[in-house]
């Protein structure tokens, strides 16, 4: 079995350069999360004017799965469901595999995936040995903060996204302004 490194100590930045992060992210349609300030003068708090509306359960949120490398975005996926162990099976063989090999044909990248509980699932870590050859796993280390690149990119994706005018105002729309914020 190849080696299953934890973090990135012990890669130079050459290795580095061969490492190809990845991680989920969950983006809401609202962000209805009950912090809405307003200053108004004493004496008039209840006026209508100064009253705002709620939305129960913030409209809906869309789950995306993405990888990107030193050198290039990989693929970006709507994931469905909740991330499971099968959900992400289905990832890893169908869009990580090809491409590593493409990426690292000589079996010497890296991929990155983080602590969520799919990552570590039986039949997860079997397809990974089965696949020994061609790239190596690199895990990150428990209860370590989440110092994964691909968090500065999701963070670039809500920002553009939050800069749209007019804001998506659906589901579907959502994922359009995900993805071409993504690309």
């Amino acid at each position: 079995m190849s080696p299953i490194r934890t973090g990135t100590q012990g890669l130079d930045s050459r290795a580095l350069e061969k490492v190809m992060w990845s991680d989920e992210s969950c983006f809401q349609l609202h962000h209805a999360d009950g912090r809405v300030r307003i200053w108004r003068k004493q004496h008039k708090s209840m006026h209508p004017t100064w009253m705002s509306t709620t939305l129960q359960a913030g409209g809906g949120s869309v789950m995306v799965w993405g990888m990107f490398s030193w050198h290039d975005l990989g693929p970006l996926i709507r994931v469905e469901q909740r991330l499971n162990s099968t959900t992400y099976l289905s990832i890893v063989a169908d869009q990580v595999h090809p491409i590593m090999l493409m990426a690292y044909p000589n079996g010497d990248g890296f991929f990155q995936q983080d602590n969520e509980p799919c990552h570590g699932a039986r039949i997860v870590q079997e397809w990974f040995q089965e696949h020994e050859g061609d790239f190596t796993l690199l895990r990150w280390p428990p209860q370590s903060p989440d110092l994964n690149p691909i968090e500065h990119l999701w963070d670039e994706v809500k920002r553009a996204i939050r800069q749209l005018v007019p804001q998506p105002s659906n589901l579907t729309e959502l994922d359009s302004a995900i993805h071409q914020a993504w690309y």
